[in-house]
């Protein structure tokens, strides 16, 4: 059994020379005991008829948002419907809208109506897909949680030879198969998941704390989710909103997050610490506002924090542990020592001096180290796609 027999496809095809190639995507889709619900836009017609499709895959190719005086709400039913949305092929105007949060046709509108996962395959000339813009969009729905597979290097349409080819519909297929995969290969498992900074405060309105944005964090719990785990998100100060189905508690300070953490440990069959928690606070905390008049420089001392991978090193039995090690400098020999003295599963790495890698943007590279000292090193991608890795490696320690 295939891991798309009896699944319900959705079938973006927008205006690229590529889309005679979506009839061969329905044949594979259908052979696989798919069933298949083909989205025209208004430029894909003008490549492919839709009584093409509509032959192969014996359903009714939508058009339009209203047709026949049918006004019923066919988005919303669609993206109901879907077990995944895959658009191929996608053109830079496709991915533009939807980056945008357009809505004004029948294919847009289902994509950003559905909760379903979303397969990309662009389709268009090398030049266009080079465009920073299009790099920015493609860049965005990563950060989203969109998958993209492609483009491939070869011939383009226009005669030139470069990178801007659909990828082959046998390979869009087994990339969503692998995406329908592990759509539940969670299942039945809880997380605990922590994420964002830490704040110390040092009187009423100052406090000290790092760079970090809890996007990391975020698109793990993201993913977890949606790969049908219960998540316990627990996070610093940020200004993300957690998907729905996640239970989220705020905290501020290192000892907020260490108790949170205690509370919920026991609970779940694994912990992530993706937070960036401070590792010092200060030893007194002004009642009122430190004021500068008469003073050149002031002094603080500042204490150690409760370390909470180690508070959980003595707790944690069977449970899976996952820890984060952000470095500037020896980062390996780093990431080994707080594998093996905190007691973790695995430890995510990486070089905060690496340009995309660490604090505040929507990328990461980073290297996953597991118990054994074995190493998978990850090329610079989105978050998204660094925590699907995170997690592909926790999956297989169940």
């Amino acid at each position: 059994m295939t891991n798309i027999k009896g699944k319900n496809i959705v079938l973006g095809i927008t205006g690229s020379i590529a889309a005679y190639k979506a009839a061969e995507i329905i044949r594979v889709l259908k052979d696989r005991g798919a069933r298949v619900f083909p989205v025209m836009t208004k430029s894909a017609r003008h490549f492919v008829h839709p009584l093409t499709f509509q032959s192969i895959c014996q359903e009714k190719v939508l058009l339009n948002l209203f047709e026949d005086k049918d006004e019923s709400l066919k988005h919303i039913s669609l993206s109901r419907l879907a077990d995944a949305l895959v658009i191929a092929p996608a053109t830079a105007n496709i991915i533009g809208k939807i980056a945008s949060g357009i809505a004004d046709d029948i294919l847009t509108t289902t994509v950003l109506a559905t909760r379903a996962p979303v397969v990309i395959a662009p389709a268009m000339n090398e030049w266009m897909y080079q465009n920073p813009l299009v790099q920015a969009n493609i860049a965005k729905l990563k950060s989203l949680g969109y998958r993209f597979i492609g483009p491939e290097e070869g011939k383009l349409a226009c005669g030139d030879e470069g990178r801007g080819r659909m990828s082959e519909p046998g390979a869009i297929v087994d990339f969503l198969e692998d995406v329908l995969l592990c759509k539940n290969d969670l299942k039945g498992k809880s997380f605990l998941i922590t994420a964002g900074p830490t704040r110390e405060p040092l009187d009423r309105v100052r406090f000290i704390s790092n760079y970090s944005s809890g996007k990391m964090g975020f698109a793990i719990a993201k993913e977890a989710k949606e790969r049908g785990a219960r998540v316990i998100l627990i996070a610093g100060p940020t200004w993300i909103e957690p998907p729905p189905g996640i239970k989220l508690y705020r905290v501020e300070t290192a000892n907020q997050m260490l108790e949170k953490v205690r509370e919920h440990f026991r609970q779940v069959d694994g912990l992530i610490m993706a937070s960036a928690v401070s590792d010092f606070r200060p030893l007194f905390v002004h009642k009122g506002k430190i004021k500068k008049e008469g003073k050149e420089k002031i002094t603080l001392e500042f204490v150690k924090n409760p370390d909470i991978l180690e508070e959980v090193a003595k707790i944690k039995g069977d449970k899976i542990v996952v820890g984060f090690c952000a470095e500037t400098e020896n980062l390996l020999e780093e990431a080994r020592k707080k594998l093996s003295c905190k007691n973790m599963n695995l430890v995510v790495a990486n070089d905060l001096t690496e340009e995309g890698a660490g604090f505040g943007v929507d990328t990461n590279k980073v290297t996953i180290m597991d118990a054994q000292g074995k190493l998978t090193h990850l090329p610079l991608m989105s978050k998204y796609e660094v925590a699907r890795e995170i997690l592909n490696h926790v999956k297989i320690l169940f």
